[in-house]
């Protein structure tokens, strides 16, 4: 078989590695044990499998003949509670046996117990035979060498050339202004052995003018049931078991087992595709996966106020007509940076400032984030100015790279806005009152407490924006 031979700052397709999947295809088939003669109050989510009040003495018996038997049972000594009796490795496992609507014994559901039982002796044999190898899958994962990894690197010099050992059918190694893709069409046999199109592939060839700007994001982590054999793009090892194999990024799809997820590092970039929305969706998620600093929201409405609203009377404390204001948010979902949110379209300015307090309001993390919250009211509790700027100074490096860009630019926008107060009649003081109940919220608090707090938010944003040009 031709092998591809790739200069060391290109990207290294990785080889999955089978032996997790071997054993997949090796565990012992689920083998139902009916019960020959009718059970009374048989539960009605349990078929023939189940076989009333038996001892376990006499569900060994039943299951003896073969590995991967099973049975369910009532439990003698808890009566109205139910067993699931499973053979594996010549011994009768007894399981506590739930149901919700769907059957459980752990953290997975299954619509079916034949279901839960084929993924019980996937985990059981898997485990059993390979835990040490289990155990040690994270050493040297092929995610130090692909991916972000990969994609951050400095550009080498020159474009790296593939050369071939053993070409097949006497072909010319593809040229080098091939693509990644290109290549994988030339060498079908090599390169299908060695990688799917994956998160991986797709952040391994992302161009330099594509790369969002380096703000850190913890990935975004769900339970998923993958369809089909899939493998784990940190450790390179197969994903086993029924339903729920692993985890899945929402926003960047990245796939990996559930242990090695806490390897993965913060680095998620993610993608348009998997980011539905534009409000209510995680600030830094949704300027990574835009590639910009700022979310378009933000910087679209302040260039749209600051060139025909800046003079408005109650400019932010008047309020727009909501049902305009939703249109602008549904507009901004839909449309992206192409929403049009002119004069032409929305003539009350009102509509543009009200849209832009929504979605600060939305945001499933504050601007002033949960874990900062705290430093920011200390802050403002401090009657000694030079120290509340000193520790509100101290309390930005707390904010997210994009939290702390996003509010800076707020605050020279709402300085500029001040300055303006003869017309406006909005100053520092006034824009803290509307601005801080929505850029910070406080975490979990009692309601007197998040009740005094509301004149410590406001003053945290009316000495953001006084010292706007000292504290950032």
């Amino acid at each position: 078989m031709a092998i591809l031979v790739f200069d060391n700052d290109e990207y290294r397709p990785p080889v999955w590695k089978s032996y997790l999947y071997q054993l997949q295809q090796e565990a012992p088939h689920p083998r139902r044990v009916t019960c020959t003669t009718e059970v009374e109050n048989r539960p009605k989510y349990y078929g023939r499998e189940y076989h009333g009040m038996i001892s376990r003495e006499e569900a060994d018996q039943l299951l003896s003949l073969a590995e991967g038997s099973y049975l369910i049972r009532e439990s003698q000594r808890q009566p109205g509670t139910y067993t699931l009796a499973l053979r594996f490795g010549n011994q009768t496992r007894n399981f506590r046996l739930y149901y919700d609507g769907k059957h459980f014994v752990g953290e997975k559901r299954f619509e079916s117990i034949h279901d839960l039982v084929t993924d019980g002796l996937i985990t059981l044999y898997i485990e059993t035979k390979a835990a040490e190898y289990i155990a040690k899958m994270t050493i040297n994962p092929i995610y130090e060498h692909v991916g972000y990894t990969t994609l951050n690197r400095e550009p080498a010099p020159k474009k790296p050339t593939p050369t071939s050992r053993d070409m097949p059918d006497g072909r010319e190694p593809p040229g080098d202004d091939a693509s990644l893709e290109e290549r994988v069409k030339m060498f079908p046999e090599v390169c299908s052995t060695l990688f799917s199109l994956t998160s991986l592939v797709r952040r391994a060839t992302l161009k330099e003018k594509d790369r969002a700007p380096k703000y850190e994001k913890v990935h975004n982590f769900k339970i998923h049931t993958f369809r089909g054999p899939h493998w784990c793009e940190y450790c390179a090892n197969f994903m086993w078991g029924l339903i729920a194999q692993g985890v899945k990024c929402a926003d960047c799809g990245l796939n990996v087992h559930k242990q090695c997820s806490r390897m993965v590092p913060n680095d998620c970039k993610p993608d348009l595709k998997h980011v539905k929305k534009v409000y209510s969706c995680d600030l830094t998620t949704l300027v990574k996966a835009h590639n910009a600093k700022r979310p378009m929201v933000v910087d679209m409405c302040i260039r749209e106020i600051e060139s025909r609203g800046l003079k408005s009377e109650g400019l932010y404390r008047v309020s727009g007509f909501s049902d305009l204001i939703e249109d602008v948010k549904l507009s901004f979902d839909r449309d992206g940076e192409k929403a049009d949110i002119s004069m032409n379209v929305y003539e009350d300015i009102n509509i543009i400032t009200g849209a832009l307090k929504l979605y600060f309001r939305d945001l499933p993390i504050p601007v002033i984030t949960y874990d900062a919250y705290p430093r920011f009211i200390e802050a403002a509790k401090l009657t000694d100015v030079d120290e509340r700027l000193e520790a509100l100074h101290e309390a930005l490096k707390l904010l997210p790279p994009a939290h702390c860009e996003t509010l800076r630019y707020l605050m020279a926008h709402l300085k500029r806005v001040t300055q303006h107060e003869k017309d406006n009649l909005m100053n520092a003081e006034n824009l803290g009152i509307v601005f801080g109940p929505t850029l910070m919220r406080a975490p979990d608090l009692d309601a007197m407490t998040a009740l005094n707090d509301i004149r410590y938010q406001r003053q945290v944003v009316e000495s953001l924006i006084k010292n706007e040009d000292i504290l950032f």
